[in-house]
């Protein structure tokens, strides 16, 4: 089989590239995802059903290697396995971060305003009356359906709260960047009750006739050849089916590889693309020797340093009790039979509580006068105009989000009964100190990657969550929406909700932080002159020709904001550089 370009990965970018590729009808693209296709999982499409899709064949099951700074706790590290990967069961939140996090990396074609239109190339936003919307900040022509999301009551007393506690209302800061230090909405990746994901690009309306899906079939390598100059070059790639067969396809023109932060390193790896020492130890020969390959792992549970490759990020959540009911959304889901009469809804209407992600309020915020009083955060080496986490005061060192209900990862199951109600608020930290790396278990293409996130491990991470959590309390407990509906914390056995110290918090975290879903970084961009980059400006990889990297893993250091929209621009602007190659017209 002879394809024009070669797709490796249905996720939310390797759709995108696919899609736009193809937009030339003289061209033949393959798509190749390990997963099934999405258009059969109901838990895909209806937005409230996102957990039914872990912990199954529709999860790559990754788990994290214990490590002590997290009390040697491993954590579940969720991508979504089939047709549009994480986009068909992620938050669907389109939070971009700022512009100075993408100026940051310094990059040719690269910076904040540039990578921002592409991230608005995605996007065809639908408005709300109610909505304020930041009109430049969005698009209007692109395959991914996005508006904003109508509050519970519980969340509206949040924005309430914070911004009594300091953190001023601008409603759609999260899609226009300029802000850090406020709250607002969220934009999301909904339309008319129904979930919108990087599939949208490939299937239904806007299938093409020259793109072709190799589905349930896991790449096992990019099969690298030399051409007539003696340059090496990717000829193709060998696979293995559903049925254990091994496939080879030829790309005429360029392999891209878009499998994710976890799995395009191990690709690369396999291929004989990596550090040479870890290639040896599973018997496999090395091609072109690039130690950056799996190095710099990002995951808001997000970890960095100043440097150029350096950014996670760790999120806590903090579960809260009340006793005024109709506030909360649990009502809607785990009291009495509420959960038929709700799945009912959305079968018949696509509306009610499974339309829709229960996620709330939305805050970024700046920590340094808070910090004044530490000094671990005051000793602590900075670069001249920037924190000791690498960050300018124009981009927040904590997120804020909340919950209109009790739930989610798995491990938070004391779910609220008859007559009980709940909420939260999350701490999401922003460029800290640690980093991890994705290395392979065995060469086996259909093993699960060895994730090592190294959470936490440097103590001025520990630090500024610890105090992003005390402030987050603040709000819940101080603050003028909330401070007179609060019961307690959920459950009960914890005490949280008292917690008024700094100190108070740090147990808390290492025994609560965990994932946010956003890994990263693990095939980053750079000059060539840096010696850990993986891939130069165009997405190319070091030493081989007609090979690129299209997904998150791409990302020097991470945006402060999560990484949809990221992977999306990243998929829009990859097609437009290979365009720029091949399809000039």
């Amino acid at each position: 089989m002879i394809y024009d370009f070669v797709v490796c990965g249905g996720g939310t970018a390797g759709c995108v590239v696919a899609a736009r590729l193809a937009e030339d009808p003289s061209v033949k693209v393959l798509v190749i995802e390990a997963g099934q296709h999405n258009e059969n999982l109901e838990n895909a499409h209806m937005v409230g059903g996102w957990s039914q899709l872990f912990d199954k064949e529709t999860d790559w099951n990754v788990i994290s290697e214990p490590r002590p700074a997290v009390n040697n706790r491993q954590v579940k590290l969720s991508r979504g396995k089939f047709l549009g990967g994480c986009s068909g069961c992620n938050g669907t939140l389109c939070v971009r971060g700022s512009k100075k996090d993408f100026d940051d990396w310094n990059l040719e074609g690269w910076s904040g305003d540039e990578f921002w239109k592409y991230m608005s190339k995605a996007e065809t936003f639908h408005d709300k009356p109610w909505f304020n919307v930041s009109k430049e900040s969005h698009g209007y022509d692109g395959l991914l359906h996005t508006e904003p999301h109508d509050l519970a009551p519980i969340s509206n007393l949040l924005l309430e709260s914070m911004q009594s506690k300091g953190l001023p209302y601008d409603c759609d800061m999260f899609s226009h960047g300029n802000n850090p230090h406020g709250c607002g909405h969220s934009t999301r990746t909904v339309h008319q009750g129904i979930r919108t994901t990087g599939a949208d690009f490939v299937t239904d309306k806007n299938r093409r006739d020259n793109i072709h899906l190799m589905l349930q079939t896991h790449v096992d390598k990019v099969i690298v050849e030399q051409d007539a100059n003696g340059e090496l070059r990717a000829a193709g790639i060998r696979a293995v089916g559903p049925d254990g067969a091994v496939v080879e396809v030829k790309a005429a023109k360029e392999v891209v590889l878009a499998a994710g932060a976890y799995c395009s390193p191990n690709i690369l790896n396999r291929s004989g693309i990596g550090a040479g020492k870890e290639l040896e130890k599973h018997g496999i020969t090395t091609i072109v020797d690039l130690p950056g390959v799996g190095k710099n792992l990002m995951d808001h549970l997000r970890l960095g340093t100043n440097s150029n490759f350096a950014r996670r990020c760790q999120i806590v959540f903090m579960f809260y009790e009340t006793d005024k009911p109709g506030i909360t959304n649990d009502h809607l889901v785990y009291h009495g039979d509420s959960f038929g009469k709700t799945y009912a809804l959305w079968k018949d209407e696509k509306k009610g509580f499974l339309s829709t992600f229960p996620f709330g309020a939305f805050a970024f915020a700046r920590l340094d006068e808070r910090l004044a009083d530490s000094s671990v955060w005051t000793s602590a080496p900075r670069e001249p105009g920037r924190d000791p986490m690498g960050l300018t005061p124009s981009q927040p060192n904590i997120e804020f989000f909340t919950t209109e209900c009790y739930g989610g990862p798995k491990q938070f199951d004391q779910f609220p009964g008859d007559g009980k109600h709940a909420f939260s608020i999350i701490a999401e930290l922003f460029s800290p100190r640690s980093r991890g790396t994705v290395a392979l278990h065995s060469s086996d293409p259909t093993a699960a990657p060895l994730v090592d996130c190294n959470y936490l491990a440097d103590p001025l991470d520990v630090e500024v969550l610890a105090e992003a959590c005390r402030f987050g309390n603040e709000i819940v407990m101080q603050g003028a929406g909330t401070k007179d509906i609060v019961k307690g914390s959920w459950p009960s056995d914890l005490v949280h909700h008292r917690y008024t110290t700094r100190e108070e918090w740090i147990p808390y975290v290492r025994d609560n932080a965990t994932t946010c879903y956003h890994a990263s970084g693990t095939c980053a961009m750079g000059e060539t002159s840096n010696p850990n980059a993986v891939v130069d400006n165009k997405l190319r990889v070091r030493g081989i020709k007609g090979l690129r990297v299209a997904d998150c893993s791409i990302m020097p250091t991470l945006n402060g904001g999560h990484t949809q929209m990221p992977a999306y621009g990243i998929g829009e602007k990859a097609a437009d550089l290979i365009k720029e190659t091949w399809l000039r017209t």
